[in-house]
Formats: structure tokens, C-alpha cells, sequence
């Protein structure tokens, strides 16, 4: 054998390598991209429902103020009303 001979052998043997090493690189690589993207979905899921439970806590917050409003309309005509009436009978006291 030849050094030219040897050197094209090396040389085969690099190539075949370099694609051997590069092949499996770019599978490992692909195996972390699927891992990070199963991560990230994880997490934009965990967000998600994070927001709808606010959302649904925020609802229920809502409710309960026009709840509160309604009762306070009530008492306030309630309160109107009671005054017109004591208005009444303080006229009616003075008058006897």
C-alpha cells in the first residue's frame, strides 16, 4: 500500500465517520427540540388553565357585585321609604 492509498482510506473512514457523528447529532438534537417543545406545551397548558380559573374566579367576582348592588338598591329604597314614613308620622305628632 501506498501513502496515497492509506490517506484516501483515512480519508473514507473521516467521511464516513463525520457522517456517522453528524447523524447521530442531529437525532439527539431532534430528540431535545421534541423534549423542549413537549416542555412548552406543557407549561402554555398549565398557563391556560391557570387564566381560565381566573377567568372563572373574575365571573363569579362580577356576580357578586351586581348581587351586592341589587341589595343595596334594595335597602336604599328601603331606607327612602322608612323616612317618608317616620316624615309622616313626626307631621301627624305635631299636629296633636
Amino acid at each position: 500500500m501506498t501513502v496515497d492509498n492509506i490517506i484516501t482510506i483515512i480519508s473514507v473512514i473521516a467521511a464516513i465517520s463525520g457522517i456517522i457523528f453528524g447523524a447521530a447529532a442531529f437525532a439527539r438534537n431532534k430528540r431535545d427540540d421534541n423534549r423542549e417543545d413537549g416542555s412548552y406545551r406543557s407549561d402554555i397548558g398549565y398557563i391556560k388553565a391557570s387564566m381560565d380559573d381566573i377567568k372563572r374566579k373574575l365571573d363569579k367576582q362580577e356576580q357578586q357585585y351586581l348581587d351586592l348592588v341589587t341589595r343595596l338598591t334594595a335597602v336604599e329604597s328601603s331606607a327612602k321609604q322608612a323616612h317618608h314614613r317616620i316624615d309622616r308620622l313626626e307631621g301627624n305628632n305635631h299636629e296633636n
